[in-house]
């Protein structure tokens, strides 16, 4: 028999955690709480969670800076549920590895149906070592560019110094497409279908936040992408070199 979907609700406010465990309780989930960062982390590593839901403002904890952690170990879905509403907010939250933003005060109904959207998404990806091999893409080519060199035959990333870079296999996937295709302007039509083997929706942000933490990984610092340009309306082009070694 299937467990129950278990999400783990981070919130530094005791009644917000019980109001969200009363309500995801009753919409068939199994809920955890943790009221700061401490918390989180053990009860990520005591058991399965398959959806956190996490403030923005944890006490003396940034939650953007949280979702940066979780997302460095972890390839969970996150979704922000905040008191902050302003749109830069939002963006930022996406950016930094959210999958959905919910502004306070919030609608239970809403929120189980913002969960229930979100991990419908991640059955859609492909396996992660935690439940089975993906298949690569291209299997056996090692590929050199500004940042360093991918090689799909052991499965890696490292960076110009030689540093093993820590991608989800998502992400692997997704910079193994763009220097299989570099100068050229993929689609998100294109890009999820080499992924997923689906096409993308517009509602879709699960792939956009893939590439806002690839770049992350793989970029330095800065105001604007280098290597991997977003074309507004239709999708990204990578602009760095790329050369087969």
């Amino acid at each position: 028999m299937r467990r129950p979907t278990r999400i783990l609700v981070v919130d530094d406010e005791p009644a917000v955690r019980e109001v969200l465990r009363q309500g995801l309780e009753g919409a068939g989930f199994s809920v955890l709480e943790a009221m700061d960062k401490a918390e989180m982390f053990r009860a990520l590593d005591d058991g399965p969670i398959d959806l956190i839901t996490l403030d923005l403002g944890l006490g003396d904890s940034d939650g953007l800076e949280l979702a940066l952690q979780i997302r460095a170990v972890h390839n969970i879905p996150i979704v922000m549920i905040t008191g902050r509403s302003a749109p830069v907010d939002r963006v930022k939250g996406l950016e930094r590895g959210a999958d959905d933003y919910v502004s306070k005060p919030f609608h239970l109904a809403e929120v189980a149906l913002r969960i229930r959207n979100v991990l419908r998404r991640y059955e859609r990806e492909p396996a992660t070592p935690e439940n089975g091999p993906a298949a690569p893409l291209d299997q056996g080519r090692r590929y050199a560019f500004d940042s360093g060199v991918l090689d799909t035959r052991k499965r890696e990333f490292r960076d110009k110094d030689g540093a093993l870079v820590d991608l989800t296999e998502t992400e692997f996937r997704l910079l193994e497409i763009f220097l299989r295709h570099p100068a050229q302007i993929l689609t998100r039509d294109e890009i999820m279908h080499e992924l997923r083997s689906r096409e993308w929706s517009p509602l879709d942000r699960t792939m956009d936040g893939h590439v806002a933490r690839l770049r992350r990984k793989i970029e330095p610092p800065s105001e604007t992408s280098l290597l991997i340009k977003s074309v507004r309306g239709v999708g990204y082009v990578f602009t760095g070199e790329v050369s087969s070694v």
